[in-house]
């Protein structure tokens, strides 16, 4: 019984450390992964509040056209994050996938998670961000950049119809 108790408690004291050890921001050479997931010292990091278009989706480019707009998403993260590095992303939680869920910013201050917004590679998530992007999406609209360009797909309803399932977004 004793030995029990004595592991229990061990337990959830381990526990708590790497709880607390989890919530310390991350800072490193971030690595992108998608236009709103990056990895910093082994750790992927989901942007809190944003929702970018997969890798394989592809967007209308207002011209006849299209293009794989998750992948440009992504590149062109990459290319923000690499004019001001370390990256430092602040814990706010963990996804069902054990991602770090967080917000982002560059050496110079920057917020990543806006600026994905704002640039027009991504949508402000509002079902997580309750609005916290909107008016970085609006500025999006009003100058037609990136997805906002043309026709896209709600990056959260491309997923669900190419998984077979209905849309919970």
């Amino acid at each position: 019984m004793r030995l029990r108790l004595l592991t229990s408690a061990l337990s959830l004291g381990a526990a708590l450390v790497m709880q607390a050890v989890a919530a310390e921001p991350i800072t490193g050479r971030a690595s992108v992964i998608d236009g709103d997931t990056i990895e910093i010292r082994g750790e992927r990091i989901r942007l809190h509040g944003v929702d970018a278009p997969e890798g394989w989706q592809r967007c209308d480019d207002g011209h006849d056209g299209t293009y794989r707009c998750g992948r440009q998403a992504a590149l062109d993260l990459d290319k923000f994050l690499a004019d001001s590095r370390p990256t430092r992303c602040e814990f706010l939680g963990r996804d069902r996938y054990k991602r770090i869920v967080g917000v982002c910013f560059r050496a110079d201050g920057r917020e990543v998670n806006r600026w994905v917004v704002e640039s027009g590679n991504a949508v402000d998530w509002e079902r997580y961000s309750k609005g916290a992007y909107a008016d970085a999406q609006e500025i999006a609209i009003s100058l037609g950049a990136g997805i906002w360009r043309g026709e896209f797909e709600m990056p959260c309803r491309a997923r669900s119809k190419r998984a077979g399932r209905e849309p919970s977004c």
